[in-house]
């Protein structure tokens, strides 16, 4: 069976300088969209990551260990702009768009909304819904991208661990899994709610849940499983500590959001 699209679906793959959510950048982002109507878009970008030092917007360095994944160097993107020069460009190629990857729902996605944060760049990710090959793969064969493309598409990929190559193969893994499960939903919404299950989020590492009601949970800390607002309501320190502490600047907002609907 065949995916069916009722607005266009972005796959994409980040590289980084880390696996840190939220303090770790992109230094490589490589997109393919998917219209409707088949047709088909691409591009990948360098970026060159920075930090905020003193008061100084400086670049920040690769990781040798980030280097020997994915082979980009400070040097590689030293004269690349920065994820804010870029960032006004890839929010109107993600904006009317779903998105899918591989791995992407606990990593690339949670990233790149802190990236746009960072940016400044509104963008609702959340409203958007989320296909991740992976996700199918655990479910029927747990593996790895390269195990995954070998099993599905019958080839071996290439130049694994560069950002086109993985966007590429997460594209065409996912569309093989499409044809060979007969029972996987062929909606992106149907397919992105069964790959989601009772498992809603709230924000996009994970650390915050949605109730049976609806209502957002804690899913860490002392208070796990206790509802946020409660929590903020007889401990308004634990609030303090929350923005104090190096959550995802996206995870905060969730925070603030909840607080601010108690005490605004």
């Amino acid at each position: 069976m065949k995916l069916q699209l009722t607005r266009p679906l972005v796959f994409f793959d980040l590289e980084t300088t880390g696996i840190n959510i939220a303090t770790d950048r992109i230094v490589e982002i490589s997109y393919h969209k998917l219209y409707p109507n088949g047709t088909a878009e691409g591009k990948t970008l360098r970026i060159r990551p920075t930090i905020w030092a003193n008061g100084v917007e400086t670049q920040m360095h690769i990781p040798a260990e980030a280097t020997a994944v994915h082979g980009i160097s400070d040097e590689d993107v030293k004269d690349c702009p920065t994820f804010k020069q870029v960032a006004a460009t890839l929010a109107e190629v993600f904006a009317d768009s779903d998105l899918a990857g591989y791995n992407s729902t606990h990593f690339d996605v949670p990233l790149l909304a802190e990236e746009f944060l960072r940016a400044g760049q509104a963008i609702d990710l959340k409203s958007k819904s989320f296909l991740d090959a992976f996700t199918i793969f655990q479910r029927h064969e747990p593996r790895n991208l390269t195990a995954a493309y070998k099993f599905y598409c019958n080839k071996n990929l290439e130049d694994a661990h560069t950002a086109a190559a993985d966007t590429m193969a997460a594209y065409e893994v996912l569309m093989a899994q499409m044809e060979k499960y007969d029972d996987l939903p062929v909606t992106v919404k149907e397919l992105s709610d069964y790959l989601t299950g009772d498992h809603r989020t709230a924000d996009f590492a994970g650390r915050v849940l949605y109730d049976n009601e609806g209502k957002e949970i804690f899913n860490f800390g002392k208070y796990k499983g206790q509802r946020v607002a409660d929590v903020f309501r007889r401990d308004k320190g634990y609030y303090s500590w929350l923005l104090d502490s190096s959550f995802p600047e996206y995870t905060k907002s969730v925070f603030k959001r909840v607080y601010l609907t108690l005490y605004q």
